[in-house]
């Protein structure tokens, strides 16, 4: 009895630490999930794909090493036709960079049937469907930066350009700060598309401790579209591990109503922040920046030449005296 009783609270103690905030009907699609061990994604899973720099091991799909201009991507093959899903990603970006790094890595669910290499952390651009990018390196000072590491969502319906020149701050629909760069753990993500509503939640100290990082009302994505995964590196790099991906299709809520043939054919559209135009950054403010960077280095020059300057005088007044002592 007693060791019954021990191991009913050792499996309660681990359900506990289940890092999921799960709905109350929730089923896991593993035809849409990536689970350890992997040995090949094309036996082991065959319905995702995986191509570029991507490296399959036993514990993680490494979609970039820790070496510059790296892209890799992997996709799933079958259409996910769930009006409501969650998903439960177990990643970690890590690698030799103490400053610098970089690009970070992205997860979609996009029309495309198979991602292809492009600018947009190693996918290509004028994407269809929604984008959440895990962004490691600021590209931008301007008018509408942040802090970074930051997780973003992007909406667009084909016709858009993500700006990566700003990283993306003019696309955005919403976003957060999170650093989950570096951890000597990995970091636990909860994307819930639930009655078009989209919100995000992260784990980032590994403690079942979640941190919401937004959510979205008024998110409209069809159904039938693929999940995917890619990352890029390019002066700077960064080792991006994708550890665990599970997606949950979660039941209807009360009162909403789907009809799938309709739901194939609506276009992505979000109603958060608008996409602004591209605002360049003004000469002045450039040069400014150089005037400043100058300022700062013609300083630091004269402090170093005065202390050396003092350096040298105090060195002649030692000697000096030394020298009169000689005489007396």
């Amino acid at each position: 009895m007693k060791m019954l009783l021990l191991l009913l609270a050792v499996l309660g103690a681990a359900y506990s630490k289940t890092p999921l905030p799960m709905e109350k009907k929730v089923y896991i699609r593993r035809e849409h999930s990536l689970i350890k061990p992997y040995s090949s994604l094309n036996m082991d899973t065959p319905m995702w794909d995986y191509s570029g720099s991507t490296i399959v091991s036993m514990n993680e799909v490494r979609l970039t090493p820790d070496h510059q201009s790296k892209d890799g991507r992997v996709w799933n093959t079958i259409p996910l036709m769930s009006p409501n899903w969650e998903i439960l990603m177990q990643f970690k970006v890590h690698g030799s960079g103490r400053t610098l790094y970089g690009d970070g890595f992205a997860l979609w669910y996009t029309a495309d049937t198979q991602l292809k290499s492009g600018p947009v952390f190693g996918a290509k651009n004028g994407f269809n469907g929604l984008g959440i990018f895990f962004d490691t390196y600021s590209n931008h000072n301007g008018e509408h930066s942040h802090g970074h590491p930051y997780i973003s969502a992007v909406v667009h319906n084909g016709s858009q350009v993500y700006d990566h020149d700003t990283d993306g701050t003019h696309n955005e629909m919403a976003g957060c700060q999170s650093s989950f760069r570096g951890q000597k753990h990995e970091t636990f993500i909860s994307i819930k598309y639930i009655n078009n509503i989209l919100s995000v939640h992260t784990d980032v100290r590994g403690k079942n401790k979640w941190t919401k990082c937004f959510e979205e009302k008024n998110v409209v994505l069809p159904i039938g579209y693929h999940l995917g995964l890619s990352s890029s590196t390019g002066q700077l790099a960064d080792n991006h591990d994708v550890v665990m991906l599970k997606t949950y299709e979660v039941d209807l809520v009360e009162g909403q109503v789907f009809n799938q043939e309709e739901a194939l054919k609506l276009i992505p559209s979000a109603e958060g922040e608008p996409d602004r135009p591209h605002v360049h950054t003004p000469k002045s403010a450039k040069g400014s920046g150089i005037i400043t960077t100058i300022f700062y280095i013609f300083i630091s020059i004269v402090i170093i030449l005065s202390v050396i300057g003092i350096g040298i005088v105090v060195w002649q007044k030692h000697t000096e005296t030394r020298r009169r002592k000689r005489f007396f």
